[in-house]
């Protein structure tokens, strides 16, 4: 099947993969453009999997402040090098990755770094609510486990979709960026102010 320049233009759009890779998917999946954008996000995540052992070194301080001036955040997104760090890829993102940590207030990067005493302290909670629900014994820790689950797609930034297009997470955002700029990326750490909270 031909393939136009069109068709690749829009998957380009879609994905920013390199025109040779978008041509590629094209071919591979006929023409297909949804499989074309999973087959492209599959490889760039396999790529970026290559990269974890990479070291996140350089990168940039991103900031929001909410129209109201009540919210802000400052978060630092770490890439291998200063070269991806000072490219509009890598800077949107890191205000994307601060302009989401405002709206959605995620306690921390990921699942792993959420304290254990909170975890616990919410599996308690779940664990109640399941008894006071009448649930049956054999059942209830596989219930708790699913809402511990849930709670941390709401509270782990990497887990929580985002804001701009709730079809992703922002782990899969991140997956692409780094995808596109052929580095690890990675979010060290945040920090989320607000007046009164």
């Amino acid at each position: 099947m031909a393939i136009s320049a069109k068709q690749v233009k829009e998957l380009r759009d879609l994905t920013g993969a390199g025109m040779m890779d978008c041509k590629k998917a094209l071919q591979e999946t006929d023409g297909d453009l949804e499989q074309a954008v999973d087959l492209l996000r599959s490889k760039g995540a396999a790529k970026a999997a290559k990269r974890e052992g990479k070291s996140a070194s350089e990168g940039t301080i991103g900031t929001y402040v909410h129209h109201s001036g009540k919210v802000g955040v400052m978060i630092e997104l770490n890439c291998e090098t200063d070269f991806v760090a000072n490219t509009e890829d890598f800077q949107q993102l890191a205000r994307d990755l601060a302009m989401h940590i405002a709206a959605a207030g995620p306690l921390a990067v990921s699942s792993d770094s959420i304290p254990a005493d909170e975890v616990e302290r919410e599996r308690a909670v779940y664990l109640a609510q399941v008894i006071e629900e009448g649930k049956p014994e054999n059942i209830r820790e596989k219930i708790v486990e699913g809402k511990i689950n849930k709670w941390f797609k709401d509270v782990a930034l990497l887990d929580q979709s985002f804001v701009k297009d709730p079809d992703q997470t922002i782990s899969d955002l991140i997956t692409t960026i780094s995808a596109k700029t052929g580095e690890k990326i990675e979010v060290a750490r945040f920090a989320r102010f607000s007046i009164g909270g």
